[in-house]
């Protein structure tokens, strides 16, 4: 059994992409996060945030990062979000999704999974 955080659609703006009209424009992805850390329980029992992972903490560092950046690949953007996330010293595994709406025609969105461990 694991202990997850989820932080779901995120909506932001970045450029991304490998053509020049996606270099100049900032375009919306979507950032999926689910973190596995080591166990909610001390958090829960003491009610305490020092006892627990400061997920505002990591979406400031998610949102700071995906809105200044300027990637070419979303794999490339869903590696550096997996960093951050493994940088907070309870998260042992992470899942990062970034869909990209609209990079295909007929299709509402391409999305890009990955998962890292420490």
């Amino acid at each position: 059994m694991s202990d997850c955080i989820y932080i779901r659609d995120l909506a932001l703006r970045t450029i991304i992409g490998i053509f020049p009209e996606e270099r100049v424009k900032r375009q919306d992805v979507i950032v999926n996060v689910v973190m596995e850390v080591t166990s909610h329980a001390p958090a829960a029992a003491s009610d305490d945030i020092a006892d627990a992972t400061d997920y505002k903490e990591i979406t400031k560092q998610l949102i700071d990062h995906v809105e200044g950046s300027s990637y070419n690949l979303i794999e490339t953007l869903a590696e550096r979000c997996a960093d951050i996330c493994l940088a907070a010293s309870a998260v042992n595994q992470v899942t990062v999704t970034i869909d990209k709406p609209g990079a295909l025609r007929f299709a509402r969105s391409v999305a890009v999974e990955i998962t890292r461990k420490k």
